[in-house]
C-alpha cells in the first residue's frame, strides 16, 4: 500500500509561505538534513513543516517556478470545527477569502469557503462532518 510522504508547494518565498501554513495548521518547522538541503541546514530554498502528532504528511515549501494558480490541479481541503472563525483566523494570517459555496449532496448540504494563501495557492475550508 502506498502512503503520502509529503505535499510539496512550489513557491517564491518558502520562508514566508511556510510561516503562514505553520500557523494555519499548527505545524512545526524542521531543519532538513545537510544532504537534502544542498549542503546546509536551514536552506532558505527548502522549508519542511511536520505534524507534531505525526498524523498527516509533511509539507515541503520549495523555491521553484510554479504554474498559474488557475491551472493547479490539486489543493488542500481543510476540515475545521468552526468554518467562519477559521476563515477569519486564516485571513488574519495573510490568506484571502475568494467565495463561499453551498452544495447539496442528496439530503446533505455542505458549505465551504474557497481561499488563497499569501502566494495565491487555493485551498478550501469546511466544517467537519458530525459523526
Amino acid at each position: 500500500m502506498a502512503s503520502i510522504e509529503k505535499i510539496t508547494f512550489a513557491c517564491d518565498s518558502p520562508d514566508r509561505l511556510a510561516a503562514f501554513w505553520a500557523s494555519a495548521l499548527e505545524r512545526e518547522r524542521v531543519n532538513l538534513p545537510r544532504e537534502l538541503a544542498g549542503g546546509e541546514t536551514g536552506d532558505p530554498d527548502h522549508v519542511v513543516l511536520t505534524d507534531p502528532e505525526d498524523r498527516t504528511p509533511d509539507l515541503l515549501f520549495k523555491r521553484m517556478p510554479k504554474s498559474t494558480t488557475e491551472d493547479i490541479p490539486i489543493h488542500l481541503d481543510l476540515a475545521v470545527a468552526d468554518r467562519g472563525a477559521s476563515v477569519e483566523r486564516f485571513e488574519s494570517l495573510g490568506a484571502s477569502a475568494v467565495e463561499t459555496k453551498l452544495e447539496r449532496f442528496g439530503d446533505r448540504t455542505q458549505e465551504w469557503t474557497v481561499m488563497e494563501d499569501p502566494e495565491g495557492n487555493g485551498f478550501c475550508v469546511s466544517e467537519r462532518e458530525s459523526e
